[in-house]
Formats: C-alpha cells, structure tokens, sequence
C-alpha cells in the first residue's frame, strides 16, 4: 500500500506534546527544522497556538534562530550561543535568555529576550533538529517545499537584493541537510506547500 500524505490537527500533535517526556531538564524540546523559505515559522507559530488553547497551558516561548546567526556567515556556528544562552540554563532549571541578531543594523541588539522554564520550548530554524539536539528532543519537525517555491518565498520576504546570499545559504543547507540526514532522523515531516484542502491555522499535512 502506497503511504500518502495526511491532514492532522494541531491540538492532537499539542497533545503529543505533553504527553511527551521532558528531555531538557523539566522541559520539553521540539525542534522545527527544514530549509529556508519551507514553512517552519508557520507550523511553529500554529503550534505554539495549539498548546496555548489546551485547557491549563499557557504560550510556550518560540526561540527563532535566525535571531541568534551573527549574520549570513553564522549559519551554523550559532549553535554555541544557543547552547550558552538557552539550552544550558534550561537544563540546569534556570531561566534562559538571549539577544535578537538585527539583520537591518548588522549587530545583536541591546535588549534581553527571557526564555522562562516551562512545560514546552519550541526552537524553529535552519539546522534546529541537528544530531547534537536530537537526544534532548521530545519531538523533532521538519517541514519541506519545493525549491523554487522557497525561493521565490524568501525573495517575497527579504527582497532581490538578498539572492546571493540565499544561493549560498541554499546550497550550506543542501549539504547539511544531507550530511545530517534530518529528514530521515526526525518524527514528523510536514508538506509547507500542501495540495490538499484544509484550515491552515488547525491543521497541517504529514507527508509519509
């Protein structure tokens, strides 16, 4: 029998969630990992609203790691600071925190954004779920599209000014992704140019 791909809510996959075991100290870790231009911040930000809505949660913070690359030559060496900042503290019990990278200043901006310890953390980003997180995952994501698509995406958000960056990235992705074998190694691998019908804000597509 052919696997096809399948429209499941995020209240169930929220459910799973917390159903899931803390793996980060208290907390509990899901990665959102694919290329650029995929749909990660989407099903992230989805996500993080399905676990708000069930009845006792509250938001769980959403760490983007676009906000922690010290610029486009940080595309996978930012890991130390995340790390540092972030998953360290939480392990430990203690509260996390981190400064937001300005893509338009060129430089980490002066204000402190809190990551508090609680139930869920969500981290969304190029390389989230790579091999060193994999063991602290509750649940691991990674969402793809077509190429063309994504580019066209990410020219849409940033502008053409930003293409020779993004053939670089693209191609520090393709090698990532390949060496790392995210894809195989994840638990859920979503469609983020899905065909099939369907409210986008309570649900999503799992391709097989």
């Amino acid at each position: 029998m052919t696997p096809v791909a399948v429209v499941e809510p995020y209240a169930d996959l929220a459910r799973r969630v917390l159903a899931g075991p803390p793996r980060l100290g208290r907390t509990r870790l899901v990665a959102v990992d694919g290329p650029s231009g995929a749909g990660k911040s989407r099903f992230a930000t989805h996500l993080a609203d399905a676990l708000a809505a069930l009845p006792g949660g509250g938001r769980p913070p959403l760490v983007h790691t676009d906000d922690l690359l010290d610029g486009w030559d940080d595309q996978f060496t930012f890991w130390a600071r995340l790390e540092e900042q972030v998953l360290a503290p939480l392990r430990a019990g203690r509260a996390g925190a981190y400064r937001r990278y300005s893509w338009v200043r060129r430089e980490f901006l002066p204000d402190v954004v809190p990551v508090p310890v609680g139930p869920v953390l969500l981290v969304e980003g190029v390389s989230a779920a790579r091999a060193k997180a994999r063991p602290e995952l509750t649940l691991g994501v990674f969402v793809t599209a077509p190429a063309p698509l994504r580019l066209a995406r990410a020219v849409a958000r940033d502008g053409p000014e930003i293409l020779p960056h993004l053939r670089r990235w693209h191609a520090g992705e393709e090698a990532h992704f390949t060496a790392d074998r995210t894809a195989e190694r994840v638990d859920l691998v979503v469609d983020g140019a899905p065909g099939l019908p369907h409210d986008r804000a309570r649900y999503y597509v799992r391709l097989p």
